[in-house]
């Protein structure tokens, strides 16, 4: 009978020695702190998130019934504060086809905005609202030439309509290429690992002193939601366009007064480059003695020159031309190499500004 109760026991005591394992107490915590990674993260947010603003884009359609016309959402998207005369920096594709752009501040106020210019090849537009000067603190600008892989980035936007919200990564690379709306490549963008979903676009990509290094603009994704793929076109292409839209409503490119010929003709004749059509008289073209199609002595037409660099910088279509011409402003000497006849040849040329 002793033995048992002995045996009856063994459970209750080992149930006593468990008790204090599941007692109710809060368990302890570490202490809490932050840390610097932490720390910056937050202060950059804080700092940059007053400048970030809502772009709601919306359009007119006819009912289908009453065939009256009334505005619907169409679409939204990011912006930021450029300066404090109310200008707006947001991406070409947020605002696309806009009958009315409505403009939300972090104060939850809405502003109406006008259309000041775009650069649909460089996926850049402006807007400017009539807000108080108190509402409006513009971002700092930096410099995207110092980038390097691997540099933290932080990009704040309004995801999926969810006003003001940071994700944070790292510069994943650089001089990578995409293409805009008009189909026009996008050089020199960069890409991040940071979080960047629809509504993202045109909001600002920061680096860890909260300065702007790029405007967020596009994903890589099969589904249309993040993959760790996303791409922001550099601060220092930003900075140089938005001036011009600013002040002259597009972007404004020196010209060499030609007609160029489609680029179909390249792989019909199997060369590369931008076939001169004709040549503008008294333009620059002309004046360097670039030569278009021409009429040989048997009657049939003749292939001109082909543009295949400038500035050492090749020209494989119209797209590389438009490009490079946009390196350099009205007056600019450049050397234009082209090919005549099957053989190479390099001359000056000073660009003209558009008529």
């Amino acid at each position: 009978m002793k033995k048992i109760k002995s045996l009856l026991s063994f459970p209750l005591l080992i149930a006593a020695l468990l008790a204090p394992l599941h007692s109710t107490a809060a368990p302890a915590l570490l202490p809490e702190f932050s840390t610097d990674d932490e720390r910056n993260t937050m202060e950059v947010f804080n700092f940059a998130s007053p400048s970030v603003v809502y772009v709601t884009n919306e359009t007119l359609v006819r009912d289908r019934w009453s065939l009256r016309l009334h505005t619907v959402p169409r679409g939204a998207g990011s912006g930021f504060i450029w300066d404090e005369q109310g200008h707006v920096v947001t991406n070409f594709h947020v605002i696309e086809g806009a009958r009315k752009v409505t403009i939300t501040l972090q104060d939850r106020s809405e502003w109406p905005a006008v259309l000041v210019g775009s650069a649909p090849e460089k996926d850049l537009a402006v807007l400017r609202i009539d807000a108080p000067q108190e509402l409006l603190k513009p971002l700092v600008a930096g410099s995207s030439r110092s980038l390097a892989v691997g540099r933290k980035v932080l990009a704040i936007g309004n995801p999926f309509g969810l006003d003001t919200t940071l994700t944070t990564g790292v510069v994943s690379a650089l001089g990578r290429e995409i293409q805009a709306a008009n189909n026009r490549t996008i050089r020199n963008v960069i890409q991040t690992d940071a979080a960047i979903n629809p509504g993202n676009s045109g909001g600002p990509l920061l680096d860890s002193r909260g300065r702007l290094i790029g405007v967020n603009t596009a994903i890589y994704s099969p589904s249309g939601a993040s993959v760790g793929i996303g791409f922001a076109i550099p601060v220092d292409t930003v900075k140089k366009i938005v001036p011009e839209l600013i002040a002259h409503g597009r972007l404004v490119r020196p010209i060499l007064g030609i007609e160029s010929a489609p680029d179909q003709w390249a792989s019909r004749y199997g060369f590369e480059g931008v076939a001169v059509l004709r040549t503008a008289p008294g333009m620059p073209a002309e004046q360097a003695g670039l030569r278009g199609i021409y009429r040989s002595p048997t009657g049939g037409w003749q292939l001109g020159d082909v543009i295949v660099g400038i500035e050492r910088q090749p020209v494989r279509n119209y797209d590389d031309l438009l490009n490079a011409l946009e390196n350099h402003r009205a007056g600019d000497e450049v050397n234009l190499n082209f090919l005549r006849d099957g053989q190479m040849h390099e001359t000056s040329i000073t660009l003209a500004a558009p008529e």
